[in-house]
């Protein structure tokens, strides 16, 4: 019998053809299968791989590597926001914040006309805390209504460079790092002149005084301390030949002192970028291609994760370098990584250091 061919009303082209948008719409910003990409099937996730048995204990048997959005430019500073059950991250290139909520699936705009908006945190009252890297070049403070307050943009009455990446400390105090990454485009920035060094700074808790407590590293990046907060980890962007991670002693009213080379990139050069420690002391550190001739990106995007003695442990493998991570979710044990393109999560069997 022939089939008789179902005839589609004006109204009912319409409803398809919501249908088909609102898929591609779904599709470009979120699920695990989104533009193409499909996580493994398997358990355990051959993209989680031990480097060392002391990894397997963090490495959850049947949790695997999730994407749940797509479709951004550059992605860095993820911050979980635990009382509203949703990260924030930044799309640096589009010039906005992007939140991706738990309930919905769903990402969206959280702001537009962001700044350039790089790192971001939370200070000890709960509150967004911002690196706005280009036009501003300021740190912000979101208030709970929603209001924007400058925290500081100068240093001795010069502009900052395009502040990057940012932690809080259990005293309140706001450390922040201050590249001139943003200054050299208009694509991640705006095309400005470098009027201060290469450093990082510190913003009292109490009284908000700036101080600058180093400026001896080329291209400093991220930054996190150990769970004790007595030490505090930075990465040297710009070092030669390879990237680092310098080891601070952390005194009194934030001095810093015994400077110690904590971790190489090594040969061929990984791309070190944010940081953060877990409540064992492992860093968890963005990771991928420094763009050197000769080396597959393949072979290092992702996640690479080193004990509290700076020996590699574990390597998350994603399809894109991951610039930055946090740790988030009901039981602070999913780990958020902004992942050039995309959001990528996995569940892991530690819980990260910062609880705000």
């Amino acid at each position: 019998m022939q089939a008789r061919q179902q005839q589609t009303t004006p109204n009912g082209r319409r409803d398809l053809l919501k249908a088909g948008l609102a898929l591609a719409a779904s599709t470009a910003t979120g699920g695990l299968h989104a533009q193409g990409w499909t996580p493994s099937q398997r358990y355990p996730d051959p993209t989680v791989e031990i480097l060392d048995p002391s990894f397997a204990k963090y490495r959850l048997f049947s949790a695997g590597v999730e994407r749940l959005a797509t479709g951004f430019r550059w992605m860095e500073g993820p911050v979980w926001i635990g009382d509203g059950n949703y990260l924030l991250a930044s799309d640096v290139a589009s010039n906005k914040i992007v939140r991706w909520d738990e309930a919905t699936g769903q990402a969206t705009t959280f702001r537009a006309n962001a700044n350039y908006a790089n790192g971001n945190t939370r200070d000890m009252q709960g509150r967004l805390v911002t690196c706005e890297g280009a036009v501003t070049r300021r740190i912000t403070r979101t208030e709970h209504s929603g209001r924007i307050v400058t925290l500081t943009d100068n240093y001795e009455g010069k502009p900052f460079n395009s502040p990057n990446d940012i932690v809080c400390k259990s005293d309140g105090s706001i450390w922040f790092t201050d590249p001139p990454f943003q200054l050299s485009n208009d694509y991640e920035g705006r095309i400005a002149k470098q009027e201060l060094p290469h450093a990082v700074y510190r913003i009292d808790g109490k009284s908000g005084k700036v101080t600058q407590v180093l400026n001896d590293l080329q291209g400093p990046n991220g930054l996190c301390f150990s769970p004790d907060e007595k030490k505090l980890y930075i990465i040297e962007g710009r070092a030669q030949p390879n990237r680092l991670v310098w080891a601070y002693d952390v005194g009194s009213e934030g001095r810093l002192s015994n400077k110690t080379k904590h971790i190489d990139a090594g040969t061929p050069a990984g791309a070190l970028d944010g940081i953060k420690c877990d409540v064992d002391g492992n860093i968890w550190a963005g990771w991928g291609s420094s763009g050197a001739p000769g080396v597959d990106p393949a072979t290092l995007d992702g996640v690479m994760v080193f004990n509290p003695r700076g020996k590699p442990i574990g390597h998350i493998r994603l399809p894109e370098r991951c610039a930055n991570l946090c740790f988030g979710g009901v039981d602070n044990n999913r780990l958020f990584m902004a992942s050039s393109h995309s959001i990528y999560v996995v569940y892991v069997n530690t819980r990260g250091a910062e609880i705000r």
